[in-house]
């Protein structure tokens, strides 16, 4: 269940997103990243599709088309790869290649994946496992792209900063540029269409086996919804997101009469943008004013479905805390200050779909036990 913001700073905001949802029919705002009326208008529109839906879509976002052609180009490559292969570079301990088990708590989705740390150390140490031919080449693309989102994850939270009124607007984008931040990439590929129960008995029997799914096939359960990936939260700050011209991905939305209900909203393909989210930290760092969307992908029965993921995350030991703009007395402090690391290993003892800042609002005691690297369960 989302739960609105009540702060009334932010109500001016949630109500121009509002306003931009009835207007487009699929209910996904999108922010033009060129500023054409100016920075001021930009960070205005920018906090106010996050506080109205914690989504939007960024278009002229300025990063080069070859950047995530390349990247594409890379992954599409490791994924067509024999599964004795792929499972050279896994299980993913929480870096490396996985397929169908999401986390450790039985969360499991119909996809294989690629996780690797934002680092160029981290990266070319696992280069060598998943392209044995060019292990530089494909650490170089990788590089290149979180260099670019990273820049544009940069971009975004210094606005948004602007737009929330904060005295140092910088104060966002520096928690994800400290050299020992704990950022993520994670590359998604959802085959088009599963085969039989059967068949996902024979995988789970045989633990990293690929997907092995054809287009064409029956889904388990006609008429039935399939879940690529659940219903979940992101735990970092802020994440940004393309995916090819596939559709799948939902997020949980108000629905467009205006009361209270929310819906699933899917969100229509576009590669050439990139579609950014509120995180879990995000929300407390502002007091609740944005909240982390929810979302999910639905399996497709067209074809492969394939999503690169940035994770922008402070350092483990950055303490997660309020702004103090965002504290007010109609607004008081909603979850006690933690750290990045203690949030990770709560998080891990917990199902996908939990919500998992209930447990830090402020007079929850929280005793979590799990593994600070761990993290493996976003889309």
């Amino acid at each position: 269940m989302v739960v609105p913001s009540a702060a009334p700073e932010c109500r001016r905001e949630a109500a121009a997103a509002a306003a931009v949802f009835r207007r487009r029919r699929d209910g996904i705002p999108t922010v033009d990243m060129s500023a054409p009326a100016g920075r001021g208008e930009l960070s205005r529109q920018l906090a106010a599709a996050f506080a109205g839906s914690g989504f939007f879509k960024a278009v002229n976002h300025g990063v080069a088309a070859r950047v995530p052609a390349r990247m594409d180009g890379a992954a599409a490559a490791f994924f067509a790869r024999p599964a004795p292969e792929k499972q050279l570079a896994g299980p993913p301990d929480p870096l490396g290649y996985g397929s169908r088990s999401i986390g450790t708590n039985g969360d499991v989705g119909e996809l294989e994946y690629l996780i690797l740390h934002t680092s160029p150390d981290a990266v070319a140490r696992k280069a060598g496992a998943i392209d044995t031919t060019d292990p530089h080449r494909f650490s170089q693309v990788v590089n290149d792209y979180v260099e670019a989102v990273r820049q544009l994850a940069c971009q975004v939270l210094d606005l948004l900063g602007e737009g929330l009124g904060l005295r140092d607007p910088t104060s966002l984008s520096r928690l994800i540029t400290a050299t020992d931040n704990d950022s993520l990439i994670r590359i998604n590929h959802y085959p088009p269409s599963c085969t039989t129960t059967a068949t996902h008995q024979h995988q789970e029997r045989h633990v990293g086996a690929s997907p092995r799914c054809t287009a064409g096939e029956p889904k388990p359960g006609a008429g039935t919804t399939t879940i690529g990936f659940g219903e979940h939260t992101d735990p970092q700050i802020l994440s940004i997101l393309r995916a090819n011209d596939v559709d799948g991905l939902q997020v949980l939305l108000p629905d467009a009469a205006g009361d209270h209900d929310v819906s699933w909203v899917p969100v229509p393909p576009d590669p050439s943008a990139f579609f950014i989210n509120v995180g879990d930290l995000l929300q407390a760092l502002t007091n609740g004013r944005l909240v982390s969307i929810r979302h999910r992908v639905v399996a497709s029965t067209g074809k492969p479905r394939l999503s690169t993921i940035y994770f922008a995350a402070p350092p483990l030991h950055a303490t997660i805390s309020a702004l103090p703009e965002t504290v007010t007395a109609a607004a008081p402090r909603r979850y006690r200050p933690f750290t990045w690391a203690e949030y990770k290993k709560t998080m891990y003892t917990l199902r996908l779909s939990h919500n998992r800042l209930d447990l830090f609002h402020v007079g929850n005691g929280v005793a979590g036990v799990g593994d600070d690297d761990d993290d493996d369960d976003q889309e």
